[in-house]
Formats: C-alpha cells, structure tokens, sequence
C-alpha cells in the first residue's frame, strides 16, 4: 500500500484505510456509513443500528492497528517517496540537503508510528468498555426478549365452544378486529362449568384453606403491576387458569386486575384474551371489568358502535353506567379516558357527582358541647411562621424518605489505638465485601426466581424488583446492622425487611400529595398562616465492640419529627409523613382492636382523634444546660445514684478468692457453698445484665438530645389498647425518668404573669418530696427560705452545696432551680418568658375515679374530692392504718409484726395501693413490696420474704376499710370479666368518649378502669387547646406552662365532674348486656344466666357530692 493513497483529501480517507483484498467487506455491513456518512439511512432498528455501528467501530480499530504495523513495517518505503517529495523542494527554492532531508524522513516516520500507537491505544481502550458496555445491554436485551418470547399470552381455555371461537378470531383477525370479538364475548353468557368441574367445590374443603393461596396470588399480581411486568402477570393468571386445579384459586378480582394492567397501555388484544378467561371461568363481569375495557376504548379512540354495544351488555347485566363513576376506584387519568369513551357513545352524559356526606356529630355527652360551638373555634396557633414550618417539613420529609437516621453517640470517645483502628478497617473491607457478595446472590436469586416465574408458579421475583438491586441490598445491609448478638427471629427479620422495602416502596407515590395537604394543614398551624434465629457471628460481635464506632443508626419512626405530626384523622391515618402508624397499639399479632376502630362511626372517634392531634403539636427543645451536665457524668463513670447510669466497666466482676467459680469443681467444697457460689454469681451477672440495658437506654436518650440539641421537634402521640396516650418515639419523650423529664422544655414560651414565679416555685417544692401534707402557701414559703440554695444550685450545680441532689426528683429540680434563678433575676420577674414545664398531679388518680363512680364520701375525702384546707395523702393514711393492724399483731406475738417496728413507711407501700385499682394481685403486691424492703439497708434481709406477705396482705385489708365503695365496684368488675371469659369471649366495653376498648389478655379475668382516667384526659387537652393552652399529659400527670396553670386546674375539674356526671356503670352494665347477653342461641347457658344476673346487680353508689371537686385545692395540685 502506498503512502500516496494519504493525500487523496478527506473524501477519500475512509477508502485509504482498507486493506487490500476486501475493499466492501465492512461497507456491505453499513458499518462505514453509520460512522462517516451523515445522509446514510437504515431500515435498521434503533437497536440494530447501535450494534453495527459500535461493532464498526471495533473493526476500524483493528484496520487503524494493522495499519501501524504496516507503517513499522514499510518504513523505507516511506521514508523513500518522502525523499523524493523533499528533494525536489530547493527547486521550488528549499534549502534542506539530501541527508538531512533523509534523516528527517526517518525520525518523522518514527515520531508518527509512536504518536500513532500512542493515540490508537488510547482509543482502543476507549472502545473496549464501549464494547463491553454495548454487548451488556445486547445481552439484556436478547434474555428481555426472549423472556417476553417465553411468556405465553394465548389462554388454553377449558370451554371447547370459546376455544374454537377464539382460534376462529384469531384466524379472522383481519376482518374481525379484537372490539367486534370483545363485543361479542360479552354477550356470550358466562359459560357453565362443566358436570365435573362444578362437583369440585364439595371436594375442595373449608373455602378458608384456599383464602391464604389466593391472598398471596393476588399479591403477585398486584406486585407485578407496580414493577411493570404485566406480562409475566398475563402469563402466570394464564398458566393458572389453564389447569381446573390451578383455575379455582383465580378470582374476578384477578383476572380484573390483569384486564386493568392491559387496559393502562391500551393493548385491547391482551385485554381480550383475559375476557376469555374470565368467561370461560364461568364469571360474569362487574363494573370493574367494563371500566378496564371502556378505558382502554377511550385510550385507543374506537368507534361509538362498539362501545355502545359494550354499555348496552352491561345494562343488560344489570350493572348501572353511573356505578363506573361512584363505586369503581380510578385515578383521574383513567376516570378522564373512561369519560372520553362513554361520551363518545352519549355525547350527553355527565358522571354523577359524589355524594357529600352530612356533618358527622360526636355524640359524646362530654364532647358534645365543644363541638357544637358555632362558629367554630380558631385552630390553635404555633409560634413559628409558615416558611419556618414549610422548612422543618422538608427536612422531616428527607428523613422519612431515608427511611433510618444516623446520630452522633455521645458515649466517650476510645483511644484511636492500632487495635481499634485496625477493628474499623476490618469493618470496613467486611461490609464492603458483604456489598458486594449480596449484590452477586440478589442478580442469582432474581434469575432463579425469574425462571420459577417464567414456569408458571408464585415466585419472589416481582417483589424482587420494586427497589434496585443496590437498594434493596442496602436495606438487607441495614436490617443486618441492627441485628442484636442474641439473635433475632427470621419471621421477625422478614416482616421487618417487607416494612422497609413497602416503606421505601410507597414513598416515592405519596410524597408529592403529601406536599399539598400538608401544606394546607401549616396554614392553620402558622403564626402568620418466629421459624428460626439469626444471630451475627461472635467474633463479628466482638469486632463491633474493639471498632467502638461513634454513630448509632435509628428507624426514622424511632425518633422525634422536625415538623408538626400529620392530624390524626382516621385509625390508620396520622402521626409520621410517610410511615404508616396506627392510632391503637395492640399486643403482637392481635388485630381486635383495628376491626374494632374501623366499625366504629368516625363522628365517636373524634374526640380521641383531636386529643392525640393536640398532644402531638406540642413543640419541644432540649435544656442545654442539663445536658451539659448529664453528659459530663455518663462519659466519666456514671451516676446511678442520681439516674446515670454507670459504663461496663464499673459492672461487677465475677467473685474471686474461696467465692470464685471454678471452686465449685473442688471436691472439698460442700453443697451448701456451692450453692452460695452459683447464687452470687448469678446476682452479680443480673445486676451487669441490668447496667448494660441501663446504659444502652441512657445512650440513645443522650444520644438523640445531642443531636436534636438546637432543633425544634415534636412528639407524634397515639394510645395502647386501653386507651392510654403514649409519644410514638421510644427512645427520647417525657414519658420517661427524672432524666429524661428534665432534659425537654417547651419550645414555645410564655411571660410568666403575676402568679406564674409562684407556680414555679410551688412546682420545685413538689419535686423534692418534702411538704406533701403542706398547703400551698406554706410550700412558696418553703421556697422562699431555701432561695440561697436554689441559686447555688443553678450557679454551681457540681461544685456548690448540691441542695439539688437530695429531691426526690433530683434533675428536674435542677431544671427548675435554673428557671427560678433566671426568673428572679429578671428585671420584671412578671414579663420573664418561661419554656420550663410545670406539673400537676392527680391524688392517685385511679381511686379518685373509684371514688367518684361510687360516690364514696370517706374515699373521696382521703383522695382530694372534698375541699380541704391541707392536702389528704392516701399513701400516708394507708401506712398509717397499716401500722395499727401491725402493732395489733405485734401485741398477739407475730413475730415478724414485730420485725416490722419502725419500717413501714409510705414509700414501702405507695406502688402497691396506687396499682391495687389497675388490678395489681396480692402476688404483684407482695413482689412491689418486697423490692421496697430490700432497699432498707438496716432491715433483716432474712424476714423479707415473710415480711411481704404479711404487709400485702395488710395493705389490701386497709384499703377494703378505707374504700369500701370503690372495693365493691371492683369486685363487681371483676365477677362480670370472669364470667364473660368463661362464655368464651374476650372482655371488651366502650369508654365514655365512645372509643372501643377489648381486653387481650384472655387467661386474665381482671378488667381495668382506664376509661375514665384517658376520657379525663382526652377532653381536658380538646378543652385546653381551645382555650390556647401548651397542654401535654403523662397519664395522670398534666403539663402547662407555669402562667397557665389556673385555667388548668380549672379544665381539668370541669372535665372531671362532667364525665362522672354520667351513669357509668349503669350504661356499662347495659352494653355489657347487650354485648354477650342478647344471643337466643346463648341465653340458656348457665354463665351466661350468671353473667346476666351480675351485671343487673350494679353497686350502689353513695352520697357523695361532686360539685364539691371544681372547689378543691388539692384535687390535682
């Protein structure tokens, strides 16, 4: 090949670069024109043009390749004609000789074949990985469509009469286009099973064993639909209903939901065949089945006579053309296409518009006013403007999207020694490897169940692919990461890997009308608008320890939210943004209580329903200075003394010396002291057990109020099975300890006003435990004589005299010692703006309700119903009638009455006579009791245990002298619970706000009263937001700020006599009677005439007045 053929101009370059010998080898291919040629046309796919033209790129590479070969081999030649070229220059007046010329000639052709392999190495590289690129999507492409090529969409129908007429369309197809036969078909009337196949259902057992088949094939459809497989669908609804044994797990909802997919993309063919099925099944077609096929009429634009003969069959089935509008669920897209269908057979028609439901009324006699008010009350406001709501929303809505959240720990940070560095490496490079080794097993286990897929049978496949591989891979990561070392259940691990996949999953749809009602919502709120255990391996567990890793990684339903929580406005509906909640916790596995809320009237639900509303919009921040100071404890050695838990290290260690373990192998050693030994041991591994769970729990709490240190967040609330509110987060709320209490304040604040200083300081009397039986005066004087205290305890908590350290509730009392300071030291104490919470609590609530449903005068008095110049203390009153009964005993010579001289105290019995009215048993009494006597260092350890039998047992006898009503009411109670659970039923009332309650524990015949306590709850905080108050409840324990705690009180007793104004029990005893007397088929039934007699027996109440409770001080104080 000459050199010469280079100076052809750029016309010819293409021509130049083939070898001789094959001038239109690659020409013939198109592979040239693709590349050089603008104007070349193809007939080609789009697909068949890129693999020519890429695979002529790799061609040409190889021709520029042999070319360098050939310019390294004919470089005299070259070099030659080069010569000859430069030696005629000095004629044309070049001044170059001969051999310079030559030797340039050399060095140029040197200099090119370098620059030349240099550049074709480069794009030889190049188009390596674009080749490798290309034949990665050839290959998808090629098993894509040969899959699609696998998928059968012909049915095999069973009907002999529709197989040969669908063949007979098939054939005809060009004269009978697919609406003439789909038109037809609906006429057909639904065809009959055959002799056979209708006797099947008597041999085929309890329709209920095929209900989880079918579930789990409807899913696989729906799934299939919403990763858009519809023909693996088609395919597998085909498969099915080709074999009678396969065919009677196939629903008309199936085979709508296929018709539907079809319907989408406006394949009427498809849609077809799914007809055939359908009849050929012997169904006949509902409201659902006409909308898909008039969609997909309305999508392909088809004449009016077609689809007025499918609406004329659908009439003539007696299904109404309105009911496509009403009762067929579509989005407005496919409402939009079905309109333009039936519109085109009636130019007139107009869809029914839905019907507006009247004004639902709670009927709650203790709501009814509240809601009546016209007009209706302004929304209660939040102190931040609608751009600063708006942006909180966005990042609550990133959080949620990411499904988890990952916080700084605060636990103290390891030395970064070789071990601990060389730990995390290791960590590292494992969880990259795992990465990728998941990776690997999710491509095999989705070609695995592709091919099961593709057989016709129920596979993962379609699940498999509603994330990406890599997602889905980094959610299997993150159920793993939180795995404990004890191990985890794998039906646990299965349910909570669907949650997350549903959760990522439906995100990405709700997000964008989430936006628009959520941002209506912020116009109110702004200011200015089991089957086996998987456990992680030892050593992996040990290596998460040596790595010491400073981030803890949380469920974003497991901490507070950076916006206002969603209005609870049905069951299902509420709290999160994007994670589904539910209103009523309920035990594990136990759907009751859901059934139950969801027959409910909505209009009974909303009273319960705004109450959870209100306590969620509560907005709260971290004290800061508390945290401080709880942080500098934790990460030093602790303090269990004031609630701080201390590290691992300081857990006890197993004995040593003659208490040591492996002493009990020695043959010498009695069984006496063996005993002794493994009995130590086992206390010691108790109380390190115990540390730790501590310690991982104060963690997380410090942890979270670290990260959420300068934020504004809330606490989206919702209720357990009896009614009671709890915040939705776990690990960081103001449910739990002294601790946890004094680290949150109330975002918003309020001027303190004229009596606000007061109520402050009344509050930090009550947290120390001192002046219980004082009245409220005497409590701010106390205040005031202990004012150089106060401030030495705000100014120098840990150094000063620590008069804070003594309270009952020590870091709570620091918190308020802090506020007085700041409020006393304010320039008008009246203006100071307070975000410091202040409580009031019930007079053991539970027998304050007791009390008042048995108009029990003498229980009345001892709880605080009865106005009083100082406060009644029940627990006082209880240990004091106790320490009669025991002196009694002590007198007869009961020797351990007389052990007992000097320790019975109130706290030794409060938990017991608060929890004696939630049906605590003698049993749980006596172990409450007996936690009690082993904290008393100078009691004889040897007589607790007769100790606390003898005092559970006295306790129950005081509170039976005491509260004689309120026993009477509970034993009735419980009679009425033990005989409804021998009729075989589960216990189950109303509360007086409406909302049904259902006992879940059916081997326990107790019933607990916790209506009245949650209806006081729940009318106070609808009542309180009206009136633009902060209001917040832990159960029997109210919050406000400290200038609002007057019109508290005064709700909370207003709320009060009102619900107990109402017949209570007798309206229990009639629902009751209702409820599981009232069946013919059981009125014959020995418990049942029982349970009837007892529940017409209702206890006689007493003469109690409670218009006196709105004039007591101490009622809740």
């Amino acid at each position: 090949m000459s050199a010469v053929r280079w100076g052809r101009g750029a016309a010819g370059f293409g021509r130049a670069l083939w070898p001789a010998g094959s001038p239109g080898l690659l020409a013939e291919e198109g592979a040239l024109g693709g590349v050089w040629s603008r104007k070349r046309s193809s007939t080609a796919s789009p697909c068949e043009q890129d693999r020519r033209k890429d695979w002529g790129h790799a061609e040409l590479l190889e021709v520029l390749k042999a070319r360098v070969r050939q310019l390294q081999a004919e470089g005299v030649a070259e070099v030659t004609v080069k010569r000859v070229a430069v030696a005629r220059a000095p004629e044309a007046g070049g001044a170059q000789p001969p051999r310079q010329a030559q030797a340039g000639a050399k060095g140029a052709a040197a200099t090119l074949s370098s620059r030349w392999a240099q550049k074709l190495d480069s794009d030889q590289q190049l188009m390596e990985k674009r080749k490798q690129r290309l034949e990665g999507k050839l290959q998808e492409r090629v098993e894509k469509g040969a899959w699609q090529k696998q998928l059968r969409l012909e049915p095999r129908l069973l009907s002999r009469k529709l197989a040969s007429q669908l063949q007979h369309w098939e054939q005809g197809a060009p004269r009978s286009p697919w609406e003439e036969q789909l038109a037809q078909l609906l006429q057909e009337a639904p065809h009959r099973l055959s002799s056979e196949a209708a006797a099947a259902p008597a041999d085929r057992g309890p329709e209920s064993r095929l209900e989880g088949q079918r579930q789990r094939l409807l899913s696989f459809f729906e799934c299939c639909l919403l990763t858009g497989h519809l023909p693996l669908a088609h395919h597998v609804l085909v498969t099915h209903h080709s074999k009678s044994q396969q065919q009677r797990l196939l629903t008309l909802s199936m085979y709508n939901m296929v018709m539907l997919g079809w319907a989408r993309q406006g394949s009427f063919k498809e849609l077809t065949y799914v007809f055939f099925m359908l009849k050929d099944a012997g169904l006949a077609p509902d409201l659902q089945s006409y909308a898909a096929a008039l969609q997909c009429m309305g999508r392909l634009d088809q004449d009016a006579g077609t689809i007025r003969r499918c609406l004329k069959q659908m009439a003539q089935d007696g299904l109404q053309l309105q009911g496509l509008f009403t009762a067929v669920p579509l989005s407005a897209e496919e409402r939009a296409e079905l309109l333009r269908a039936v519109r085109k057979a009636k130019p007139t028609f107009t869809p029914p518009r839905l019907p507006v439901p009247p004004p639902q009324v709670n009927t709650s006699p203790l709501l009814r006013e509240i809601y009546a008010k016209d007009p209706a009350v302004s929304y209660p406001r939040l102190h931040l403007s609608l751009k600063e709501l708006q942006g909180l929303f966005q990042q609550q809505l990133r959080v949620e999207m990411a499904t988890t959240i990952t916080v700084e720990s605060v636990e103290k940070v390891p030395l970064l020694t070789k071990e601990v560095l060389h730990a995390r490496k290791t960590l590292a490079g494992l969880r990259t490897r795992w990465r990728t080794a998941l990776y690997r097993e999710l491509q095999e286990t989705k070609e695995s169940e592709a091919h099961a897929a593709r057989e016709g049978r129920l596979s993962l496949f379609p699940y498999l692919c509603l994330l990406s591989e890599k997602e889905i891979v980094r959610v299997l990561l993150q159920t793993l990461q939180a795995l404990p070392a004890q191990g985890e259940s794998l039906l646990f691990l299965a349910h909570e890997l669907g949650l997350r996949v549903f959760k990522r999953k439906q995100l990405r749809n709700e997000v964008q009308e989430l936006e628009q009602r959520y941002s209506k919502y912020l116009h109110l709120l702004a200011s200015d608008t089991q089957i086996g255990i998987l456990k992680p391996h030892p050593a992996f567990t040990q290596l998460l320890e040596t790595a010491a890793e400073r981030t803890l990684t949380f469920e974003s339903t497991d901490v507070p939210m950076l916006c206002p929580p969603l209005p609870w406005t049905s069951p299902h509906s509420g709290a999160f943004l994007l994670s589904p909640t539910k209103m009523m916790r309920s035990v594990e596995g136990s759907q009751q209580h859901q059934l139950l809320l969801e027959r409910c009237p909505p209009a009974e639900l909303h009273g319960a329903l705004d109450a959870l509303t209100q306590l969620g919009n509560c907005a709260w921040r971290v004290n800061g200075r508390v945290l401080d100071l709880v942080l500098e404890l934790f990460t030093d050695k602790g303090c269990p003394r004031l609630g701080v838990p201390a590290p691992p290290s300081e857990a006890p260690r197993p004995p040593e010396g003659r208490q040591a373990p492996k002493r009990c192998l020695l043959p010498e050693v009695s069984p006496a002291e063996k005993a002794e030994m493994r009995r130590e041991l086992a206390r010691r591994l108790k109380v390190a057990r115990e540390m730790q769970s501590l310690r991982a729990d104060a963690l997380y709490r410090l942890s979270l109020a670290q990260h959420l240190r300068h934020r504004v967040f809330w606490l989206p609330h919702n209720m357990d099975f009896r009614g009671r509110t709890y915040p939705c987060s776990p690990h960081f709320n103001h449910l739990g300890s002294d601790l946890a209490r004094a680290l949150l304040e109330f975002a918003q604040g309020r001027p303190l006003g004229p009596h606000g200083l007061n109520w402050l300081k009344i509050h930090l009397v009550n947290l120390t435990g001192l002046k219980k039986r004082e009245s409220l005066q005497a409590r701010r004087d106390y205040a005031d004589e202990l004012m150089e205290d106060i401030l030495d305890s705000a100014d120098r908590p840990m150094t000063g005299r620590k008069w804070w350290m003594e309270a009952d509730e020590p870091w709570q009392a620091l918190a308020c010692c802090m506020e007085v300071a700041r409020a006393v030291r304010a320039p008008d104490p009246t203006a100071y703006v307070s975000h410091f919470p202040v409580h009031q609590d019930g007079s053991c609530n539970g027998l304050q309700h007791y009390a008042a449903l048995g108009r029990d005068s003498v229980g009345a008095a001892s709880v605080n119903l009865l106005p009083s110049d100082l406060p009644q203390d029940v627990y006082s009153e209880v240990a004091a009638q106790v320490e009669v009964f025991r002196r009694q005993d002590a007198e007869q010579g009961v020797q351990v009455a007389q052990v007992l001289e000097g320790f019975i105290s109130r706290k030794v019995v409060k938990q017991t006579v608060m929890t004696v009215v939630y049906g605590v048993t003698r049993y749980g009494g006596r172990l409450q009791i007996e936690k009690r006597l082993r904290e008393i260092h100078d009691f004889p350890q040897d007589f607790v245990w007769e100790a606390s039998h003898y005092l559970v047992r006295q306790v129950f006898n005081s509170l039976q002298e005491m509260f004689s009503g309120t026993r009477s009411i509970q034993r009735w109670l419980t009679e009425s619970a033990r005989l409804i659970s021998h009729t075989g039923s589960a216990v189950e009332w109303v509360t007086p706000l409406g909302i049904p309650i259902i006992q879940p524990y059916h081997r326990d015949s107790k019933v607990m009263i916790k209506g009245g306590l949650q209806s006081l709850t729940f009318s106070s905080s609808v009542d309180t937001s009206q009136k633009g108050l902060t209001f917040v409840s832990v159960h029997d324990c109210f919050w406000t700020h400290a200038a609002d705690v007057a019109v508290m009180n005064q709700v909370c007793r207003e709320q009060f006599v009102r619900l107990h104004s109402q017949p209570i029990l007798h309206n229990l005893s009639r629902f009751l009677i209702e409820r599981f007397c009232s069946d013919p088929r059981t009125s014959k039934s020995i418990w049942v005439s029982r349970l009837t007699d007892t529940l017409l027996s209702v206890p006689k109440t007493g003469t109690f007045n409670l218009e006196q409770v709105k004039h007591s001080t101490y009622f809740f104080s």
